[in-house]
């Protein structure tokens, strides 16, 4: 008896959903049947969603978020605290940051971690365009809002000595964060002690 499948175009949109974060073989089938068979219409909106972004969304030149243009929405806004920068691994920890509507600082997203077990160096992340960025003169605080794992500890550690002799004041949010938390589950009360109970990070 032969072995009934799907057909391939269906095989094959199981296997590219599947490929997503957190979904399984199981929960993209359920997507895919629910693409083809009761709403064929958000086919069509889905990848012109997809294609859009794919198009659109670049990183911002100055602070690696996302953005439409050279520069994020952020950037350009002139009321921020140009003072102060919140670096970041990922640009979900920013969202984070921003739902707690407390910081009015600027950004920088690292793109990764140091992380030399893994093959990963400061080549790796945008460190050295932090660097450049204080190397500017204008921000006078750089809080280092990496997670509260072993590889964010040791980013935050390494990017405090790196800049250590720059001359800008360098914190650590406090341990608000649960140890082996990733900032980007984080409610907005941790979020809001973290950043309130920082401390200086001596390199």
């Amino acid at each position: 008896m032969a072995v009934v499948t799907f057909p391939r175009p269906l095989q094959k949109l199981i296997r590219e959903l599947s490929k997503l974060p957190t979904v399984g073989e199981k929960t993209a089938t359920r997507l895919a049947y629910h693409l083809v068979q009761n709403d064929p219409a958000l086919v069509d909106t889905l990848a012109r969603a997809l294609h859009e972004a794919k198009e659109g969304i670049s990183f911002c030149q100055r602070c690696f978020f996302f953005a439409e243009d050279d520069e994020c929405t952020i950037c350009q806004d002139h009321s921020r605290d140009r003072s102060v920068v919140c670096v970041l691994e990922k640009p979900m920890d920013l969202i984070s940051i921003e739902r707690m509507g407390e910081y009015k600082g600027i950004y920088h997203i690292l793109h990764g971690l140091w992380a030399p077990l893994r093959g990963k160096g400061p080549e790796s992340m945008k460190l050295q365009e932090l660097v450049d960025r204080v190397k500017e003169g204008e921000i006078s605080e750089v809080i280092l809002a990496t997670s509260a794992t072993v590889e964010g500890d040791a980013t935050a550690l390494y990017i405090a000595r790196t800049l250590e002799e720059l001359g800008v004041s360098t914190t650590r949010l406090a341990q608000g964060m649960p140890k082996g938390g990733e900032l980007e589950y984080a409610d907005e009360v941790t979020l809001s002690k973290a950043f309130s109970g920082r401390n200086r990070l001596s390199a």
